[in-house]
Order: C-alpha cells, then structure tokens, then sequence
C-alpha cells in the first residue's frame, strides 16, 4: 500500500478544522527528529502546521497549551491541536512574518536595527515566560538539567574527562535554587522569529520543563548559540544588557556569576546532547546525516568549556 504524501494529511486536518474553505497546497518548511513543520494559507491566511512524528518523546497536546499561555511572550497564537484520522498529532498555529535563520539575523543589513533591540527583548521574553502561572501548563514536567545532564551522561558509558571537570566545578559552585518557574528550555536563535523590529515570536516549546528560570538565560549566552559572533548574549550584545532587561521587566535580580554558572551548565548540556544525536545515528536508530554531523560537535563544547572553566579553580 502507498503511503499517502503528508501534505494531503495535513489538507485534511486544515478541511476538518475549516469546512468550506479555501485552503492553498501546504508547503513543507523544515524536517525535524520529532516533527515536520507545514505552511499553508486557509482563506488568504497563513497557518503553521506541526506534525508530530513517532520518536517524539512529548505529545503535542501539551506544548499547545504551553504557547495558549505564552501569547504575550510573545508565541504564535494557538488555532487547535488536532489528532488526526492518521493518528498523527498535528499544532496549528498562525503564521508569524519574520525569519528564523540565525546566520541571517546576525548578519543580514535588514537585520541592523533589530539586532540593536534583540538582547534587551529576549530578556524580557524570558521574564514573561518565567512568571507564567503554572496552573496554566499543568503537566509540563519538572526537572533539573544539571541532573538530566548528569543521567543521561552515565547511560551513554563514554568517557569525557572534560565533562567530567565541568561537572566537579558546577556540583562545587552551584549557585543558591531559585523558586521554579516554565522554563523554555531552548530559548536561542533559531528558535525566535525576528523581523526587522526586532522580536516577533517565540517558538519550538517543545522542551519546556518546570525548574530554575536562569536556565534559560544560561543556555541564551552558551557559545554554541552564538554562531560564531564573539558577543555572549545570543552573539547579539552582553550580558550585563541581558540582566538588566530581565530584572526591569521580571524585578528578580540576576548576578553575573550566577548567570554564568548556568551558561557553563548549559554548554555541558549541550555536549551530551551532541553525544546522544550521534548515537542515535550509530545504533541505526535514526539514519540522519544531520545527527551524525551534530555528534562531531561534541569536541567544540569540550573546547568552550576548558576556556569557560580557565582560572575558576
């Protein structure tokens, strides 16, 4: 039997949602391990679909209402989540006009003046996100990445001598817990829609978890979502602006040692995170290119975590 070709599927959710409308030949944007990502115009507006693929450790039901609590991040507005006749969860989303591609935003003269504003409202965005009222995302897991880090190190058996180091600093400096808040859990770029204002959306909550907020500020600053620019703040301006916006817009102060304890966490996190795309790859698991690349990079982050962690014995 042929399988039927996903954008007819993803026709068919749109029909089911909007009987009777004109809906244009969706258009595939990106392919990703858990999901593929559709848009199409339904009576002249433009909609995003996401389709939910089986290695999706989360189901999508969740993360709606995670963006439905998110609006004035801001997130893309919520349309529906729908399991469709294939049993396929699918998200829709309004369309956001900007761009995702960090090289381009980082770069590109369009860019100019919003790159000027970029750090300063990311740094609100992750106020808003953290004073989210967790009765309105009731589910969403709770965790500690330092901990998941550390777990998912031991599953794997490779030694890393460096990771190791890492986490013999973090275990001996670990800055005081704060009160738990929604976490992001991937706030960079590539996962922002930016328009030539600046800031127009935050997307791909996928990986919200409920724990310590300055995680996402960390993880903001880590090298490896500076691409290649020498500034730390997103590879867009300094840490200092970044603070500064976030406790005016939060009135929760942030110092800079504690900031920087979670962006050296964050890069060890992302480390492993390397490690286990690559091995995902290698067991056959997922035949991806992409994972198998990813895994390469294993050795960069063990590269920015001796420079992080360089006079701080």
């Amino acid at each position: 039997m042929t399988e039927r070709p996903t954008s007819e599927a993803v026709r068919d959710v749109l029909a089911a949602l909007f009987p009777g409308a004109s809906i244009d030949e969706p258009t595939v944007l990106t392919g990703g391990a858990s999901r593929s990502t559709w848009r199409c115009a339904v009576d002249g507006e433009g909609l995003v679909v996401q389709r939910q693929t089986p290695e999706a450790a989360r189901e999508m039901g969740l993360e709606a209402s995670v963006l439905a609590a998110a609006a004035e991040v801001p997130a893309p507005p919520v349309i529906a989540h729908v399991v469709g006749d294939d049993g396929i969860s699918n998200l829709v989303t309004r369309h956001v006009d900007g761009e995702t591609i960090a090289r381009r935003i980082l770069r590109d003269d369009r860019f100019e003046a919003a790159r000027g504003r970029l750090v300063e409202q990311l740094g609100r965005a992750a106020a808003r996100t953290h004073r989210i009222d967790l009765a309105d995302v009731e589910g969403v897991p709770a965790a500690d990445p330092l901990a998941t880090t550390r777990a998912s190190l031991d599953e794997l058996g490779e030694p890393h001598p460096t990771f190791e180091l890492a986490f013999r600093w973090l275990d001996d400096h670990r800055p005081p817990d704060r009160p738990s808040t929604l976490v992001h859990g991937d706030l960079r770029l590539g996962n922002v829609i930016v328009d030539e204002s600046g800031l127009a959306a935050v997307i791909d909550w996928e990986l919200a978890f409920v724990g310590n907020p300055i995680a996402d500020l960390g993880w903001l600053c880590a090298p490896a979502w500076r691409f290649g620019s020498p500034l730390p703040a997103a590879g867009l301006g300094d840490r200092e602006t970044l603070l500064a916006a976030y406790t005016d817009e939060s009135g929760v102060e942030v110092g800079l040692d504690e900031l920087i304890w979670w962006e050296i966490a964050s890069s060890l996190r992302w480390g492993v995170i390397c490690i286990m795309q690559a091995s995902r790859h290698r067991s056959g698991a997922v035949r991806s290119h992409e994972l198998a690349v990813i895994g390469r990079r294993t050795c960069e982050t063990e590269h920015d975590l001796l420079l992080a962690l360089e006079g701080r014995w």
